[in-house]
């Protein structure tokens, strides 16, 4: 960018921000970061949406960048302010969410002195970030935005960090915006070994059994296309992960659900009983594997990744393919294509045996007089299943049954926190999808417990003309915590009732501006739903599910996948 004009350090920020392309910026003000906050009340293209909590600001950033695919962008004020965005900051690293945070600092001539809302919040996030900066010099506020963006969104994304103490805010330069990053030692993997793919087609195109074990990295690496084109030409099965949900079509033929500790058994099954197992951008979690010596034993495993040292972390990789997934995955295409050309057959037999395991253990549940918490799940996938619409949850009971129920077709319309597991996600990240796909319907699927973690940010959702809709699971508990001490501690249940009835979450809505409905039965559910999905505002469906309903399958901490528990089993049965 050519030509330089006299500005504060605040406005080059901003003037930064502007540079790279965003569009939304997400935070809350104080203090050390009120130069910043005074530069967008001079003016900015950026839009700035104001949470409730920098928590809240952080997960909103996450929505964004989950929905669009591009960075989101976090604004806090030292203290409190940073350490609020440390639960974001590490939900992005476990998940490899691309996120800009930038925080206010106190004057640099007071750091060290243990100042007012003084905290080294670079060295609070060393483990949870790819990098930070503490800028000392207001000439490096341009190189530094610059590169913070770069390392957020090349090789493996995931959040960066950028303190500003406020002199350096309030300081004056002649800004000039870098048109390239300046970082010698940043260099991710730009290509892949041909080698490597030649060896891993060989693999997949013989075996008998293959799986196509896809994680969230597809979605990042944007390979989802590619995927379709390797899994069709190969007439290969796909189970997705939590993270990958949506990055492969779900109605699709090969599609066989997800893996893990709430997975259909007969994704489990296929998981564990292939003989090539293709991991593409996963990392054999502990909540996919279950016991880890016990998963897939007889399987050779190709690990697709962008990240060298997720290869051979958890599992030794037999073919080892490190490189950007959208190539890897083409160029694994090309040669698996070449080999069924030359008459290598496709394993059409073990594509039968999977659809006949899922004949033979479909996911079920007993009917009820009571609202049954899967039965919602399936009446709101019916009356959205024809719309662009996107389904954040929080997690728990809530997000086992979305993962099951919910049928995503297209890239980045699921969203949910994986490694982590942070409950308080889905109302945040639900917003921060509005503002990145304000066309789309937003529906956050949620539970009790969650949804008192972050029910704040309603306000938000209503004030700034983001509309979501929210659908309460509610049994009443902490369900998941629940369920575990039923199950595993001998049904001694320690505080996990929350009731229903407090608060009520119906009129908790109408006084933050939203619609509210509760519904106690199945015959008000439909009506409801409808109601709340055509209203265009921010609404909140109260469903008063039954207390005491478990999720299954579900494979026990510690045990093998394939010793899963179904419905109407025991632990006892195992």
């Amino acid at each position: 960018m050519s030509g330089t004009n006299r500005m504060t350090g605040a406005d080059a920020v901003l003037r930064s921000l502007e540079a790279e392309g965003v569009d939304v910026m997400f935070g809350l003000p104080g203090g050390a970061i009120l130069p910043l906050y005074d530069a967008i009340a001079r003016g900015t293209t950026v839009r700035h949406v104001l949470a409730r909590h920098e928590q809240g600001a952080g997960h909103m950033a996450e929505g964004y960048a989950r929905a669009s695919g591009r960075p989101g962008v976090a604004l806090a004020t030292s203290g409190p302010g940073a350490t609020n965005l440390v639960t974001p900051i590490a939900d992005a690293w476990m998940d490899s969410t691309p996120l800009v945070c930038i925080t206010g600092q106190v004057r640099s001539t007071l750091i060290g002195t243990d100042a007012f809302q003084e905290c080294d919040i670079t060295g609070i996030t060393m483990p949870i970030v790819k990098h930070s900066w503490l800028v000392q010099d207001v000439k490096e506020i341009p190189a530094i935005i610059k590169a913070a963006f770069h390392v957020a969104t090349t090789g493996r994304s995931g959040p960066v960090l950028v303190d500003i103490p406020r002199d350096i805010q309030e300081a004056e330069l002649d800004f000039s915006y870098p048109d390239e990053v300046d970082l010698p030692g940043w260099r991710p993997p730009s290509k892949v070994h041909p080698l490597q793919i030649r060896e891993a087609a060989r693999v997949v195109a013989l075996a008998e059994k293959p799986v196509l074990y896809v994680g969230g990295g597809t979605l990042n690496g944007d390979a989802c296309e590619e995927l379709l084109q390797l899994a069709e030409v190969g007439r290969l099965p796909v189970i997705t992960t939590l993270m990958a949900k949506g990055a492969f079509p779900e109605s699709h033929e090969l599609h066989f659900g997800w893996p893990g500790m709430h997975g259909p058994k007969w994704s489990n099954f296929a998981m564990n009983k292939c003989d090539v197992l293709v991991a593409i951008g996963a990392r054999f979690d502990d909540r996919v594997t279950g016991k880890l010596a016990a998963f897939a034993p007889g399987a050779t495993i190709v690990h697709l990744d962008i990240d060298p040292a997720e290869i051979g972390k958890l599992r030794v990789a037999d073919v080892p393919v490190v490189g950007p997934l959208k190539m890897a995955i083409a160029e694994l295409t090309r040669e698996v294509e070449r080999h069924r050309s030359e008459g290598v057959p496709a394993p059409e037999a073990w594509l039968q045996k999977i659809v006949d395991w899922r004949e033979e253990f479909p996911l079920r549940y007993d009917k009820s007089d009571e609202l049954k918490p899967q039965t919602v799940i399936e009446k709101l996938q019916e009356l959205t299943a024809r719309d662009d619409v996107i389904v954040t949850t929080g997690v728990g009971q809530h997000q086992m049954w979305a993962m099951q129920y919910i049928v995503s077709e297209r890239p980045r319309t699921f969203i949910t926190s994986g490694g982590l597991g942070t409950m308080g996600y889905g109302i945040p990240a639900a917003i921060g999808a509005k503002a990145a796909r304000p066309e789309a319907t937003v529906v956050c699927v949620d539970g009790d417990g969650c949804f008192q973690m972050t029910q704040q940010e309603l306000a938000t959702a209503v004030l700034e003309n983001l509309p979501i809709v929210v659908v309460i699971v509610n049994n009443g508990y902490l369900g998941m915590v629940q369920q575990w001490q039923d199950m595993f501690f001998a049904e001694r249940r320690s505080q996990v009732h929350l009731t229903r009835q407090v608060p009520d979450y119906a009129m908790l809505a109408q006084a933050y501006g939203a619609l509210g409905i509760t519904v106690e039965s199945e015959d008000e559910l439909g009506p409801a739903l409808e109601e709340a999905l055509a209203s265009g505002r921010t609404a909140v469906v109260d469903c008063r599910v039954a207390q005491s309903e478990q999720c299954f399958p579900m494979i026990p901490a510690g045990a093998a996948a394939i010793d899963m528990i179904e419905y109407g089993e025991s632990v006892e049965a195992m």
